[in-house]
């Protein structure tokens, strides 16, 4: 009974300082490999309506957000959003915010 005590013991032990060891690991990766996101993604994905069509081409918003930040892509592909001035509205944003 005593031997499975200390079987116990040791494998809760040995378990805990695994899962910290792999805890530091992972919070020294995720400091070391940070992608740095481009804020007026955010800023344009708030813009648009959120619903993820498809009608601009993209498979979502967040698709088409990051292809006019990063492609350059036009501003009036979103046809939900047309009503509501979604393409003013992000062109004031890109003009506003330019990438530095």
């Amino acid at each position: 009974m005593e031997v499975l005590r200390v079987i116990v013991l040791y494998s809760a032990l040995v378990m805990g300082i695994l899962g910290f060891g792999f805890g530091i690991f992972l919070a020294f990766s995720n400091e070391k490999f940070k992608v740095e996101a481009d804020p007026r993604v955010e800023m344009i994905l708030e813009v648009l309506p959120g619903i993820n069509c498809g009608a601009c081409g993209y498979p979502g918003c967040e698709g088409y957000a990051n292809a006019i930040v990063k492609k350059g892509d036009d501003i009036d592909k979103c046809l939900p959003g047309k009503k509501s001035g979604v393409k003013d509205k992000i062109k004031e944003i890109l003009e506003n915010y330019k990438k530095q």
